[in-house]
Formats: structure tokens, C-alpha cells, sequence
């Protein structure tokens, strides 16, 4: 209990380097790229998730938009790895970093919004003006609404980083007070492991919908500008 509550969110180093580069080249190595002619059932499983997810996906895009269609499943991919690998104990989960995550929302949403700006220069600028608005209210709404603009990126990222961080704070407090009440009272230590039990479960299913969160919304801010 004397270990610092955000120990596990450090970036880890290795004889002094920082090794969070490997670490997020890592969760590369789960997916190997099919080199036989009948796949094995592990990569079978794995091709019919990623043709599920990038179909639900694609379903509303342009044909502009579905040229995104690698960038999203490897996004999706990517994210939803790193979150189940931070699972692990004593191990180090990249998304729980605002930085990493920003810098995948900003240059996404940055991509989206200009590709809007050439080929639908005009619904784009309408965006930020909607139509029948007094004349008095004109200069505010364009700054409400640039300001919404520019803060997506940044709320993408705080969603991720906050809800994988509270999950990892949470499950850390109540292991830490499991094992202190496993020599003070064992019904009650039993009934915090069990909690326990049950948070990790649910844990596994937020690191999921947290990464088919954040590729939904790039994809529906890719929609909105093609």
C-alpha cells in the first residue's frame, strides 16, 4: 500500500532508456499477416472480427471515405490491444498517456476536417453559421462554434485517457485494500476479491468499447467532411 497510486503510469524504462516504443510495436506481433493457404483458427477468428468491425464501420461512408478503411481498423486494432495488454499485471498501457492519445486523435481529426474544407468547402463553412441566425448573434456563434470545432480532437483524447485511467485507479485501490483485509478479516477480503473479479470483467469490456469509441467518432467526423 506504500507504492505511489500512479507508479503504474509512468513510462518504464530499461537500464534508464524509455521502452514505451516497444511497447506500443508490441501488440503488431498479435496479428500476423496470413501467408498460407488455410489460416489457422486464430487468425480465422481474427480475420472474420476485423471484416465485422470495418463493415459496420464503412456502412455510411462515400466512396472518399471508405479509402479511410485501413487507417480505422488499424486504429480500432491497435487501441483495443493496448487496452487489453494494460490488463495484464504490472504492465504498461500506452492509452492511459493523454500525449500518445492526442497525438492519434489531433492528426486524424486534422486529416478529416481539411479533406471537408477541399471538397465541401461550403457545408463546411455553413457549419459554423447556421442558417437563420439573427445578425446580433452572428459574431458569437462563429466563435461557439470554431471553438467547438477545434475542441473534438481533445475531447476524443480525454474520453480515452480518462475512462482507461479510472478503470486501471479503481482496480488498483480495491487489490490494495483486498490484500490489507485478507489478514484482518477474510469474509471481507473475499468480498472485495470478488468485487475485484467482477471490475476486471468489466474492464475488459470498457477497453473494447473505448476503442470502437474513439475509431466511431473519427470515422463519424470522417463522414461529416466527405
Amino acid at each position: 500500500m506504500n507504492e505511489n497510486l500512479f507508479t503504474s503510469f509512468m513510462t518504464p524504462n530499461l537500464m534508464g532508456i524509455p521502452i514505451a516504443m516497444l511497447i506500443i510495436m508490441f501488440p503488431t506481433l498479435l496479428f500476423p499477416s496470413p501467408n498460407r493457404l488455410i489460416n489457422n483458427r486464430t487468425i480465422t477468428i481474427q480475420q472474420w472480427l476485423i471484416k465485422l468491425a470495418l463493415k459496420q464501420m464503412m456502412m455510411i461512408h462515400s466512396i472518399k471515405g471508405r479509402t479511410w478503411s485501413l487507417m480505422l481498423i488499424t486504429l480500432i486494432l491497435f487501441i483495443g490491444t493496448t487496452n487489453l495488454l494494460g490488463l495484464l499485471p504490472h504492465s504498461f498501457t500506452p492509452t492511459t498517456q493523454l500525449s500518445m492519445n492526442l497525438g492519434m486523435a489531433i492528426p486524424l481529426w486534422a486529416g478529416a476536417v481539411l479533406l471537408g474544407f477541399r471538397h465541401k468547402t461550403k457545408m463546411s463553412l455553413a457549419h459554423f453559421l447556421p442558417q437563420g441566425t439573427p445578425l446580433a448573434l452572428i459574431p458569437m456563434l462563429v466563435v461557439i462554434e470554431t471553438i467547438s470545432l477545434f475542441i473534438q480532437p481533445v475531447a476524443l483524447a480525454v474520453r480515452l485517457t480518462a475512462n482507461i485511467t479510472a478503470g486501471h485507479l479503481l482496480m488498483h485501490l480495491i487489490g490494495g485494500a483486498t490484500s490489507v483485509l485478507l489478514s484482518i478479516s477474510t469474509p471481507a477480503a473475499l468480498t472485495t476479491f470478488i468485487i475485484l473479479l467482477l471490475l476486471t470483467m468489466l474492464e475488459f469490456a470498457v477497453a473494447l468499447i473505448q476503442a470502437y469509441v474513439f475509431t466511431l467518432l473519427v470515422s463519424l467526423y470522417l463522414h461529416d467532411n466527405t
